[in-house]
């Protein structure tokens, strides 16, 4: 009888791969949120963002999770839009 040595919860690699890709959406929304110059606006979008990546941690069906990746990235882009506006 072979036992498996990988923890019960163990990721698969899509699973990992996909976490990462979060992790990093969220790490760049931290970073984006860091040029606002307002420090109330600060405050606000960081808390949102760690608010909502919270709420949706515990997701697990697929099609929600990519739905949700790709509002993130447009709500990433939309950040970083109007902060170009901004300083121009």
């Amino acid at each position: 009888m072979t036992i498996s040595r990988l923890p019960h919860a163990a990721l698969t690699l899509k699973q990992f791969l996909q976490r990462q890709k979060i992790l990093g959406i969220y790490r760049t929304m931290l970073r984006t949120i860091r040029q606002v110059p307002d420090e109330a606006d600060r405050k606000y979008l960081r808390d949102w963002a760690r608010d909502e990546f919270k709420r949706n941690k515990g997701a697990s069906n697929q099609d929600a999770i990519r739905m949700m990746v790709t509002q993130a990235n447009n709500h990433l882009e939309e950040l970083q839009k109007s902060l170009a506006l901004a300083s121009s």
